[in-house]
Formats: structure tokens, C-alpha cells, sequence
């Protein structure tokens, strides 16, 4: 008992916070001030627009970016990375709220960060490294898309249509078009556009999206442009509460609890990933990314906002900015609650196309076409689990894409490693004897695994002259890999010889092949007569005297 504890003591304070996480803080300091007021700045858009984007208030955005941002930096497992509403999230909330309306969104934010905390616990910090990079790029693409195609409504100027679906739903919208308001929206559209594109080239750091919408903001009031405005928002934080939930609403929000934290684990990861390889201020540690994540989300629940996870755009800006630790940011998430209790009056009257225009540019800047052209050009099974990826995405279900890319990619996986297996025929090393004519060396090459047993025992059955020898020297030095299944095969293969009454030497069995042997019958088909032997000299002379003793 006393071991365990002492095992849990040490799990705990490899997830807890420490000293070390600032280890940086003296001479960063004020480069992590910075970069935290400019990832603010960069967030404020993004956090309303995808509030909206979500089905819910523009507030919930700010809440959230507040709430988690501040304890994911806290917890977290990464230095540098920034939490908060992301536009792959949007698309699993916006059907959970339309269907149970914003208000379940608390609830199932609490709901996935208990299991993302889970997952922590668990040590699932590495799952990303399995997620093959054609799916990670295909599941981007897709999200991209999908969050496009939910804004073009408003950038029209018109209302979603009812499909779930956000490329229908975007086509049935055209049937309530108002050309007065679509002209309106397309040109604050096209400003939204043009300034932040224009401020990306004339400077990296310039805050496009903030530029942009205060224009917006300033033409709409000016010319008395017929915009809808984002509204009333609270000038404080509200108090931590429990959200009201039923069982009935509990239980039906399992399955989307599950789909947040699977997206959130794997965004997060991901982020936490790529912005380890963009600075020095030190790796990851994926457990505690995940354990940082699920409290976010926990306390995002409970301060009345929705589920968040590690946004990579705005953890690229941190970066790009000069972040060296967690200071930054906490400070984006103290300049969110700034703007809560000091601006809230100016962010009311934002208009909604603007945050539209934003969603429009984020969108399509998601995407990296250089990455998407390099797997395209690498192979045609790649190329297809990027293009499948994405399609699901779009069609389907965020989660369910992953899982069948990852399927799809171990299928193409395990046909490239079944070309590797092969069977071969080996010539006896020189000096030639007598009795060599009655040996044969099968040599196993690469892997013997399910799914090519059959075509092993025929190509075992093929070599001329197999079946007329004394002794067959198995030679499995060569073989890298072997499950059960190819294990039981080349049992099943003893027995073929047994039968026949040839003599089996098992020449070169491996160390690490042992157990799996013993385990599924492979050394228990020998016989009396025949060897284990782990040299090919002192095979083929075993052969040698085997031969001899049969036929004198």
C-alpha cells in the first residue's frame, strides 16, 4: 500500500504545477506581457465570432477565453499554449445547441473536460503521435470548410437553411436573400477581407482582425448601415454555479460529451505539438496537457461557458510574439476579462457580418496548401486518406473521420508490410556435401503477421523440391515482426513436415520471438527429432548428420 501511494504521490506532482514553469520569467518577462496583450487582442474577435458560430451568446466566447485560457496556462503541459473557443469545436456545438439549446453547452463542457481529465490520468498524452499526419491535414481541411460554408449566410446577408449539414444549409439560404442586405454584407465582407490580408503583408504582427471589424464597426455607425449588431454583453464575469441539468439531459448528452472530449484532447495535443517545434521554451508534456484541458473545461462550465480546447492559431501568435512562459498567456486571458468589465459598451455594437468576415479569413488561412500539396504529391494512398478524411469531415462527424483515416491508414499500412513477408529458398553455404541435395533452408523475410499466412504455407509448398528432402532448416533470423497469427502459421507448417516425416531445425529464433512462440504452440509442434538451433553453421550440420544417419 505504502508503494502505490508513493506511485500516486509522484503522479500527482508530475501534473501539478511547478516553479520550473517559469523558469524563464526573469529575463521574459516583459516579451510574455507582450505577447499576451497581442494573442488578447488577435482572441477578441475569434472568441465572440465563435460564440455566435456556436449557437450560443457573443459572451459565452469571452467567458470561455477567460476562464480556460487562465486555468489551461496554469495546468497545462505546454509553455506557450493559448486555450480557448476554436473553430473545430464550433462545429460539434452548433448541433448540440440547436438541438438542446446554449444552455447545454455549460453542461456538456464540464461533461468532456471530467473525461478529458480521465484521459489524463490514464497517461493518454501520446494519442496524437498515432493520428497519421494525411488525416490530421484532411480533418483540417474539413473543419475549414465547414466553417466557411456555415458563415456564407451571413455574409450574404440571409438565414442558415434548417439542414444540419453547413454545405446545405448555406445552398438553402440563397432562397432568402434580400439584395439590399446581401450588397450590404458582401462589401463589409470584402473590407473585412482586404484589411486583414493587406495588414498580414504589410507587417506579421499588425492585428488584422481587430483593424478590420473597428472599420467595420466605424462605417456601419457612419453611413447608418442596416447591420445587425452583436448586442447587449455583461459588464462582469458571472459567479461560479452549477448549470441546472436533469438526468434525462445528462444522459442524452453523453455521446457529444465524448465527441468534445476526443476533439479537445486532439486539438489540443496537436497544438501543444506544433508549438513545441516552434520555439525553444521547451517540450510538452501531453498528460499534463490533457489534465490542464479538462479542468479549462470543467471551469469553463462552471463560469457559464462552453468547451475550449488549445487554439494552434492563436498559440502560433504567442510564439511569433516573443512567449518564453505561461505569463503570456495568462495575460491574454486577463486582457479578455479586461474588455469584459471595461469595453464591453464599443463590443456591443460590433456587427455580425464583421465577426462573419473574420470566421471567412480564419477559414481559409487553416488550411496549409503547402502541406496539402506535399501529401497529394506523395503517394496515391496518402492522397486518398487526406481527400477521404476531409470529405467525412464534411459529411459526417469530426471524430468519425479521425477513426476511419487512422483505419484506413493501418489497412494501407499493413498491405505495404504484407509486400515486405517473403519466403525464400536458400542455398546451402559452401563447402557442398553429399547430402546437401537432401536440405533445404527456408529463410523468412520481413513479416510473418494475419492476413498472409495462407500465401506464406503456398509459397513454403512452391519451392521445388520441398517435399522430398529430410531435413528443412527454418531460418528465422531475418524475420522483424511476428504476431500470434504468423506464429500459428509457422506452427501449422511443423506439423506439415511432422506429417511428412522431415526433420525440422528452427534455426535463429529470435529472443524477443520467444514467449509468442511458446504461447501459441510453436515450439511444442517439434518433435522428438527435431532442433532449436541458433547458428546456420551448427543448423546445417546437425542437417548434415540427420541426413546421413537416415539414408546410411
Amino acid at each position: 500500500m505504502g508503494q502505490r501511494a508513493e506511485a500516486a504521490a509522484l503522479r500527482v506532482a508530475r501534473l501539478s504545477p511547478r516553479l520550473s514553469d517559469y523558469a524563464e520569467l526573469r529575463s521574459s518577462w516583459l516579451r510574455d506581457i507582450m505577447a499576451g496583450i497581442t494573442v488578447g487582442i488577435v482572441a477578441i474577435p475569434l472568441a465572440l465570432a465563435f460564440a455566435i458560430a456556436s449557437g450560443a451568446p457573443a459572451e459565452m466566447g469571452l467567458i470561455t477565453g477567460v476562464v480556460a485560457g487562465f486555468v489551461a496556462a496554469i495546468f497545462g503541459g505546454s509553455h506557450v499554449q493559448v486555450s480557448g473557443p476554436t473553430g473545430a469545436m464550433v462545429v460539434i456545438l452548433l448541433p448540440i445547441a440547436t438541438e438542446f439549446g446554449y444552455q447545454a453547452l455549460p453542461i456538456v463542457a464540464i461533461m468532456g473536460g471530467i473525461l478529458v481529465i480521465a484521459a489524463a490520468v490514464l497517461k493518454l498524452g501520446r494519442v496524437v503521435a498515432f493520428i497519421p499526419w494525411p488525416v490530421i491535414e484532411g480533418f483540417t481541411l474539413g473543419i475549414a470548410i465547414i466553417i466557411f460554408m456555415q458563415q456564407v449566410p451571413a455574409a450574404l446577408g440571409s438565414e442558415p437553411g434548417e439542414s444540419t449539414n453547413a454545405i446545405i444549409a448555406a445552398v438553402q439560404s440563397f432562397a432568402h436573400i434580400n439584395t439590399t442586405q446581401m450588397l450590404w454584407s458582401l462589401a463589409m465582407v470584402a473590407v473585412v477581407a482586404i484589411i486583414m490580408v493587406g495588414s498580414t503583408r504589410l507587417h506579421e504582427r499588425l492585428p488584422g482582425s481587430i483593424l478590420a471589424i473597428i472599420a467595420v464597426a466605424v462605417i456601419a455607425q457612419v453611413v447608418e448601415a442596416p447591420l445587425a449588431v452583436i448586442g447587449e454583453l455583461p459588464t462582469s464575469l458571472p459567479a461560479p454555479s452549477a448549470p441546472d441539468a436533469d438526468l434525462a439531459l445528462l444522459q442524452a448528452l453523453i455521446g457529444p460529451a465524448f465527441a468534445v472530449a476526443a476533439l479537445t484532447a486532439i486539438e489540443s495535443l496537436l497544438s501543444a505539438r506544433v508549438a513545441s517545434g516552434m520555439t525553444s521554451a521547451g517540450a510538452y508534456d501531453g498528460d499534463r496537457e490533457l489534465l490542464g484541458q479538462g479542468l479549462a473545461g470543467v471551469a469553463s462550465g462552471f463560469f457559464g461557458g462552453m468547451p475550449a480546447t488549445g487554439a494552434i492559431a492563436r498559440t502560433a501568435v504567442n510564439v511569433r510574439a516573443g512567449a518564453r512562459t505561461r505569463l503570456a498567456a495568462i495575460v491574454h486571458a486577463l486582457f479578455l476579462a479586461g474588455v469584459v468589465y471595461l469595453a464591453s459598451g464599443l463590443v456591443s455594437q460590433i456587427p455580425m457580418v464583421a465577426l462573419a468576415g473574420v470566421l471567412l479569413v480564419t477559414a481559409v488561412n487553416m488550411v496549409d496548401y503547402h502541406n496539402a500539396g506535399k501529401i497529394i504529391r506523395s503517394s496515391r494512398q496518402d492522397a486518398f486518406i487526406f481527400a477521404l478524411t476531409a470529405l467525412i469531415t464534411v459529411s459526417f462527424d469530426l471524430i468519425f473521420a479521425v477513426l476511419i483515416g487512422i483505419a484506413v491508414t493501418a489497412v494501407f499500412a499493413l498491405r505495404a508490410l504484407s509486400k515486405t513477408a517473403a519466403v525464400e529458398h536458400e542455398e546451402i553455404p559452401e563447402p557442398h556435401q553429399p547430402e546437401d541435395k537432401h536440405i533445404a533452408i527456408v529463410r523468412f523475410d520481413g513479416a510473418l503477421y494475419f492476413g498472409i499466412g495462407d500465401r506464406i504455407l503456398t509459397a513454403v509448398e512452391a519451392i521445388e523440391g520441398i517435399n522430398d528432402v529430410d531435413v528443412v532448416i527454418l531460418k528465422l533470423s531475418q524475420l522483424r515482426f511476428m504476431d500470434s497469427s504468423g506464429a500459428r502459421v509457422l506452427a501449422e507448417l511443423i506439423k506439415v513436415f511432422g506429417r511428412r516425416k522431415i526433420t525440422v531445425i528452427v534455426k535463429g529464433l529470435q529472443e524477443r520471438h520467444k514467449h509468442l512462440a511458446t504461447s501459441t504452440g510453436v515450439l511444442s509442434s517439434l518433435r522428438e527429432d527435431d532442433y532449436i538451433i541458433a547458428s546456420l553453421p551448427d543448423a546445417v550440420a546437425q542437417a548434415r548428420e540427420i541426413v546421413a544417419a537416415k539414408r546410411g
